[in-house]
This record gives C-alpha cells, structure tokens and sequence, in this order.
C-alpha cells in the first residue's frame, strides 16, 4: 500500500506543534512529502497561494485557532479555481462520534479520522482518496 502514497504531496493543518510532529513522522515513513500549517487561516492561505495540484490533499484539524478546520473547508470548497476547491480533506479529529463524522461530511470534508491517528487507517484513507481522485480525474 506504502508505494501508491510514496510523493504524494500533503498539506496538513494542525496547531498542536507536537500533535503535527508526530504526525509527519508517521506519515513520511509512508513516503509521503508533507507541508504543515499551524491554522486554517494559513490553510486556506496556502491553497490560494500555490499553484492547483500542489497539493495532493489536506489533512485538516477540526480544532484551530483563527479559523477551525470546518471553516477553512468551506473556504477552500468556495474558491474559484475548481481544482483547488475540490482537493480532498480528511479531517483530523479527538471527537470520534458518527455526528462528528457526519458534520465533516457535511460541510465538504471527503473522509474523517479520529485522533490519536492510527497508521493504517491513514494509509487506506489516503489511499482511497488517491484512488477516487484519478477515477475522478478520468471521466
């Protein structure tokens, strides 16, 4: 599985440094390349700055300051480009309960993963989002 991941490139949105530490060690033993943003300010920031297809997806936190990660979703999902608005974002989340689950949906996320992050539960997550991205890509 570690091979389809390898060079994809990840935005993620984090304020806790420690929790986003960890969660780039874990996450480049995949081979995955990760940029980190303390906000999702500087998430939204950083989508609208670089060119489309920078970025493969956006590992989101739900809790931030400045703008929480609900918010910078439905930003990103209202930008013009239609490239960018429509990257895939998993949240990243302490509240593990089906209503949360089902308010990321809502508001645009693609998929949700409670903390603390278990490894191989992100690697199929990212996978699949890999995967219907290019199914995407192709029609």
């Amino acid at each position: 599985m570690e091979s389809s991941l390898r060079g994809k490139h990840i935005l993620l949105a984090e304020d806790n440094e420690l929790n986003a530490e960890i969660a780039i060690a874990i996450l480049e033993e995949t081979g995955l390349i990760i940029d980190w943003v303390e906000d999702g300010v500087q998430c939204v920031d950083r989508i609208e700055q670089m060119p489309a297809e920078t970025y493969d997806m956006i590992l989101m936190d739900i809790q931030m300051p400045n703008m929480d990660g609900y918010e910078a979703t439905k930003c990103i999902r209202h930008l013009q480009d239609i490239k960018k608005a429509e990257i895939p974002i998993i949240a990243m989340t302490a509240n593990a309960f089906q209503e949360d689950a089902e308010k990321c949906i809502a508001v645009g996320m693609n998929a949700h993963l409670a903390k603390p992050l278990d490894i191989e539960k992100v690697e199929q997550t990212i996978c699949k989002q890999v995967r219907d991205a290019k199914m995407k890509n192709r029609i």
